[in-house]
């Protein structure tokens, strides 16, 4: 059985983050990529095969070397699914901002405060 990571898995941990940020700035080297961590170069492999398998990240060959490249258009699903909660909460809060002025403006008009 294989599982289908997605971009949620691949943003979920801090190095892939890390990584993601580094090579969105311009194609990287696995060798670039891997002196920029303190972790082993197949910790950083296994990293980089999650965001290959997401899609966020494609391997291309140029002579002997490989390069990572970023390809952020997956994020759109993460930043949809940000927007559709931020949305919710706003209204949320929104909705306690004008509860919290109604308790003032009563006690203010009861004197109790």
């Amino acid at each position: 059985m294989i599982t289908r990571r997605d971009v949620f898995q691949a943003i979920a941990d801090p190095t892939r983050r890390q990584i993601i940020h580094r090579i969105s700035k311009e194609p990287l080297t696995m060798n670039a990529v891997a002196e920029a961590f303190e972790i082993s170069r197949q910790a950083v492999s296994k990293h980089m095969q999650i965001l290959t398998e997401c899609g966020l990240v494609v391997m291309r060959n140029k002579g002997r070397e490989r390069f990572c490249e970023a390809r952020l258009d997956q994020l759109h699903e993460v930043a949809s699914w940000v927007e559709q909660y931020r949305k919710h909460w706003e209204s949320r809060f929104e909705a306690l901002d004008i509860y919290l002025t109604e308790i003032q403006n009563k006690n203010k008009e009861d004197g109790t405060c």
